[in-house]
């Protein structure tokens, strides 16, 4: 199969003209297809199957028909409700009939899809990067669900980049007065003029430019047609193709053959069918030239002389020309499949991992065999550039992309983009965190033996340091140091008193510390009286217990860790033996088994607390006693704990991409001072945490970055000591990181007066997630800086008028946006505002459809509402005839921007020219406005038969009296047998005051009525003829006098010209003209001497003899010279006219006077 370049290619090699005469040359090559389908809307197009759906309003938001100017952007927005729908919705986006615009996605053609969860609707954006003439057209998007549907169309019109005017431009501005916007609009028509003139210099040049096209080479059109100033492209191209087809010849096998191209959709059927002249001719299917045999694929029908060729579940490979053949006669198509955009089903996931953990990121497509391309950070990742680093893997249509090992330098964004969506998902890497397999003991050793300490961690390349009492400790001959995989040991040979101490080893690289102690065991011999009193020999260091232990005068303290066991040995001395009693306040501790008891020997006694609570904290003490005496002991036991979590955690302020929280320190800190905090988001959609720091945070204030703006977030903290971590905090609010906006646009001043001024303004460009609340307004004098706001409350419209202002100081003024994240950047008037009254000249801006005659019933109400423009207030007066209007019956209302003319029930009486005057001072506009009232007419008088012969009756009657206040257009003739007194129509809008009526049944007697006809439809009463029509039996021949027939033919003659018109760019135009010839003359439309054909832009009419060119929706391109050629054997006339297209400008900043 052939590859051809697509849209995206050509736009990437040519740029945006290349890529508007590739859709040009694509409308030419289907025009023919299309043609017959825009026909006749109840016809489907060739290929493409009736599918029954169920139409239904889910459309929230539609696009809207814009006109955008050359090389802008442009974005349309649909929403769509999924309350309602049982699957996702699929949107598609079409150009004309049947483009679809998806698979041509890329930088021109973007699309956008975001779904909001919280209110369920589908947000689909279609954007247009540096808009192009091509892209000027019709265009509709469709969503479906299962079994609904909808469907919206709009218009994109294109209008030409206008030139930078030079130097004091502010003198070329004028007020319209007739272009149908509100007072106060600004017409540039002074600026237009000059380029007439620069227009019709090139014009008097006379060149033939069709010599030149034919001769051309088909790259160099654009240029020429550039050259010459020939602005419709298009049109010049058709005329071409037409000039240079060959007549074709008429076929004697086909009566109806196939049409030069079709289009399918790839899966679907389509039918191609021919009808011959003779129904039992053989007929013959070939592809690319060899014969296609009936298959289940292929199926051949034959119906009278039509034969169809079906091809089911058309793909890529039947992308080809198709060749009928009868006899010797063949006929050509070309059969184009169309793909649909491959869109991704399920979307990548943030994936969040520790350093050298494989990665994998997963996305499905709605296709097998699609292509996926992988980015991250706006890299494209491949086979050649990736390395071993990334792998590919596919399989059907999920799509993998693999990382081995990952690393801190694979954080980023990573994408996934197909020619129908992408999709997006970030990787987090952070830091392995180290297990402890095994911790160190203590130890307790004699002199000379040997002491070991051992652990065992997770990570064998995790190197480490030993220490003893905070000093590190160095190998020698008798201190040995070994890391054997995840295994560290510290030994150390012949154990003296001085090794004695703490020991700890600290992971390099992590904030981990496993601590031990080694105890010396002394040996002493000493002499033991018989009688000795007891003595407790108390080392507090020796505890069971982990933490610190100090010393306090006589106070002993030991802290130990909640959870971990208390053992207290005391070594206890006494001849004879002393007995023992351990106390908590004034509660002695059972000797029971339990988890607070006592242990005694004959030398010692043990004080054991298993898993160590916060109630276990307080005094203890050991008494010992013999009969000698008496020795005591007093103990302080603290329990220290991890802290619990912090409170009150809310979120104080956001940003566009971060959010700041505050919170208080934990109500009881676990007997430990507080080290910091931890912190931790996530995604209110997302069950997943995110660690936001690794270093405790010291403060009770954050800000989080790296956040996505208008998505929920929650947030918990965590509280650390040198104990550990606590449990979360309570989750805060929900909240979201929103920017300010932008700073509102084309602020301008719109009216001033003595003491206010009115401005107004656009939206700001970018608004984000947060909207906008409403608009702040501020003013000062020209050279002060001190700014006052006038309104307290923001204002949601954007415009405002600022009242109170000094007469004729100078002012200067700005407009703030506020939302919640706070004020926006000011828009600020460039030039100072003088405030004082401006002297402006009337003007009447009569709307559209009071420029013709008027025409209401009788009965109606007549309501107009006439807009002008003056300043100070202008005086209206109304008068009818010439005459001041002081009829009751006709009302009027005047505003200080328009004036209204109602009649409550039209009377005949109310007829006539109305004349509305304007008047300031000594300056004045008149504009007229003609009223008809019309009723139904009377009926025709005199109605009589005036001869019968054979099966027929001649009527003659006069017009009526009253014709109802206008034209009559015909007359309706009814028709009774007397036997039955039944009334039939037998002609309609007949135009003559008399007719024949035939048919009549012999023997029997008509009587005959009349009724006139006007625009308000048949009168009331009709006309009775007064006589009857008797058909007799006999004497049914008649001598007719002999026919001269009248020779009517005569050359084509137009009796009205077309008339030069100015019509405004976006509004449906007409120009007609009327003609007279006989044979019928053919009609031939022209614009620039160059045939305007079948252009779907233009509609011809012909109404006997009355011609009308439409055009619908005209641009600066439509203007020109149109003309009119009539055509027929006695000769040809030809009119024409020049049609003007102005385009309304906005309102600018008026000049300071």
């Amino acid at each position: 199969m052939d590859v051809h370049p697509g849209p995206y290619s050509l736009y990437l090699i040519g740029g945006p003209m290349c890529f508007s005469l590739y859709l040009l040359l694509l409308h030419l090559t289907t025009s023919s297809c299309n043609k017959e389908s825009m026909s006749d809307p109840g016809q489907t197009v060739p290929g493409e199957e009736h599918q029954q759906s169920e139409p239904s309003g889910i459309f929230v938001e539609r696009p809207e028909s814009v006109t955008v100017t050359k090389g802008k952007n442009v974005t349309f927005v649909a929403k769509v409700d999924s309350s309602s729908l049982t699957r996702k919705p699929t949107m598609k986006w079409l150009k004309g009939k049947w483009l679809d615009l998806g698979s041509k996605a890329g930088k021109h053609v973007q699309f956008k899809e975001v779904y909001d969860r919280n209110t369920k609707i589908y947000t689909y954006e279609m954007s247009i990067i540096k808009v192009v003439d091509g892209d000027a057209g019709g265009y509709r998007c469709e969503v479906t669900s299962k079994d609904k549907c909808d469907s919206c169309t709009f218009e994109v019109s294109v209008q030409a980049a206008q030139e930078e005017q030079q130097d004091n431009i502010l003198e070329s501005f004028k007020r319209s007065g007739d272009a149908g916007e509100d007072a106060g609009d600004l017409d540039f028509s002074a600026l237009l003029k000059k380029r007439e003139r620069k227009k019709k210099v090139v014009e008097e040049v006379s060149v033939d430019v069709w010599d030149i096209l034919k001769a051309a080479k088909p790259c160099d059109y654009e240029k020429i047609a550039f050259e010459y100033g020939i602005t419709d492209l298009r049109g010049l191209l058709k005329m071409l193709k037409k000039m240079k087809k060959v007549e074709p010849k008429t076929s004697d096998a086909f009566l109806k053959k196939l049409e030069p191209a079709y289009s399918v959709d790839k899966g679907k059927k389509i039918h191609l069918t021919v009808e011959l002249t003779d129904p039992n001719a053989p007929i013959k299917w070939f592809k690319n030239g060899q014969e296609i045999k009936p298959s289940a694929k292929y199926v051949f029908e034959s119906v009278g002389n039509k034969r169809t060729l079906t091809i089911n579940k058309f793909n890529l490979s039947d992308d080809a020309a198709y060749e009928c053949v009868v006899g010797e006669e063949k006929c050509f198509t070309e059969v184009l499949v169309k793909e649909p955009p491959i869109t991704i089903t399920k979307l990548l996931e943030d994936v969040q991992t520790v350093v050298g953990e494989k990665v994998e990121f997963e996305v499905e497509v709605s296709e097998e065999g699609a292509s996926v391309l992988w980015m991250k950070d706006g890299v494209e990742l491949n086979k050649e550039t990736a390395g071993s680093k990334y792998r590919f893997k596919k399989d059907g249509t999920r799509h993998i992309l693999i990382i081995n090992e990952a690393t801190k330098e694979d954080i980023g964004m990573y994408h996934a983009f197909t020619n129908g969506g992408e999709s997006k998902a970030e990787l987090q890497v952070e830091d392995k965190e180290l297990e402890i397999l095994q911790s160190i003991a203590d130890l307790t050793v004699k002199a000379a033996e040997q002491a070991m300490f051992k652990c065992e961690v997770s990570d064998e390349n995790v190197t480490g340091k030993w220490f003893k009492d905070g000093v590190e400790v160095q190998p020698s001959d008798r201190i040995k140091i070994s890391h054997i995989g995840r295994t560290h040991k510290l030994m150390i040979d012949d154990v003296e008193s001085s090794d004695a101490g703490d020991y700890s080893f600290v992971p390099d690289g992590y904030a981990i510390s496993l601590s031990a102690k080694l105890n010396f065991l002394e040996i002493k011999i000493e002499y033991v009286p018989k009688e000795d009193p007891p003595k407790i020999h108390l080392d507090t260091s020796s505890t069971g217990g982990t933490g610190s232990t100090s010393s306090n005068g006589n106070t002993n303290t030991i802290t130990v860790v909640a959870g971990n066991k208390l053992c207290l040995n005391v070594e206890i001395t006494g001849e004879p033996v002393p007995t023992v009693c351990w106390m908590k306040g004034n509660e002695v501790v059972s000797e029971a088994e339990g988890r607070v008891r006592m242990e005694s020997t004959t030398t010692s006694s043990s004080f054991v607390i298993e898993e160590t609570v916060k109630d276990d904290e307080g005094c203890y003490s050991i008494i010992v006693t013999n009969s000698v005496g008496e020795d005591k002991v007093e103990l302080m036991v603290k329990i220290v704990d991890v802290p619990n979590p912090p409170e009150n955690v809310i979120c104080t302020s956001v940003g566009e991409y971060s959010g700041t929280i505050t919170w208080d320190p934990p109500a009881f800190d676990g007997g430990v001072p507080i080290k910091g905090y931890l912190m931790e988001r996530k995604k209110v959609s997302s069950p997943r945490w995110t660690k936001l720091n690794f270093d405790v945070h010291e403060s009770t204030t954050y800000e989080a970055k790296r956040m996505i703006e208008g998505v929920l977030y929650e947030m918990r903290v965590f509280s650390v000591n040198s104990i550990g971590i606590s449990q979360p905090s309570a989750t805060s609010k929900p909240f979201m990181p929103i920017a300010p906006t932008g700073e509102p646009t084309r602020l301008v001043v719109d009216d001033v007066t003595d003491t206010t001024c009115a401005l107004k303004w656009h939206p700001p460009e970018k608004i984000g997630a947060g909207g906008i609340d409403g608009y702040i307004i501020e003013y000062c004098k020209e050279e002060s800086d001190q700014w006052v706001q006038v309104n307290e409350v923001p204002v949601e419209d954007n415009h405002y008028r600022v009242k109170g202002l000094p007469t004729g100081e100078k002012m200067l003024f700005r407009v703030v946006a506020v939302n919640i994240a706070g004020r926006s950047p000011p828009a600020t008037l460039s030039q100072a505002v003088t405030i004082k009254e401006l002297v402006e000249n009337p003007k009447i801006r009569l709307p559209r459809h009071l420029r013709t005659k008027l025409v209401k019933l009788v009965g109606e109400k007549v309501n107009l509402v006439i807009p002008f423009q003056g300043k100070p207030r202008p005086v209206v007066t109304w008068s009818k005839d010439g005459v001041l209007l002081e009829d009751n019956t006709v009302g009027t209302r005047t505003s200080e921007v328009d004036t209204i003319l109602f009649i409550r029930s039209a009377e005949r009486a109310h007829s006539g020219k109305y004349t509305l005057s304007v008047q300031i001072e000594d300056m004045s506009a008149s504009a007229d406005v003609h009223i008809q009232v019309v009723e139904k007419p009377g009926p025709p008088v005199a109605v009589r038969v005036v001869d019968v012969w054979g099966f027929n009756a001649a009527l003659e009657w006069k017009p009526p009296k009253d014709d109802g206040n206008c034209e009559i257009i015909g007359y309706t003739i009814q028709k009774a047998d007397m036997k039955t007194k039944d009334w039939f129509t037998v002609l309609e809008h007949n135009r003559r005051p008399g007719c024949t009526v035939s048919e009549l049944v012999m023997g029997n007697e008509y009587s005959f009525r009349v009724f006139s006809e006007n625009v308000c439809g048949l009168s009331v009463e009709p006309g009775i003829s007064k006589n009857t029509a008797i058909v007799t039996k006999e004497g049914l021949s008649r001598n007719r006098p002999p026919f001269i027939e009248m020779d009517v033919n005569h050359s084509p003659k137009f009796t009205k010209p077309l008339v030069d018109r100015c019509v405004v760019a976006g509004y449906a135009a007409a120009i007609s003209c009327s003609v007279r010839g006989y044979p019928k003359p053919k009609i031939i439309w022209m614009k620039n001497k160059m045939i305007i054909g079948e252009d779907p832009k233009f509609l011809m009419q012909n109404n006997q003899g009355v011609l009308t060119l439409n055009i619908r929706k005209p641009s600066t391109f439509d203007g020109g010279k149109y003309s009119c050629r009539a055509i027929n054997d006695l000769g040809e006339d030809e009119v024409e006219c020049k049609l003007e297209v102005r385009v309304v400008q906005e309102k600018g900043v008026e000049a300071k006077k």
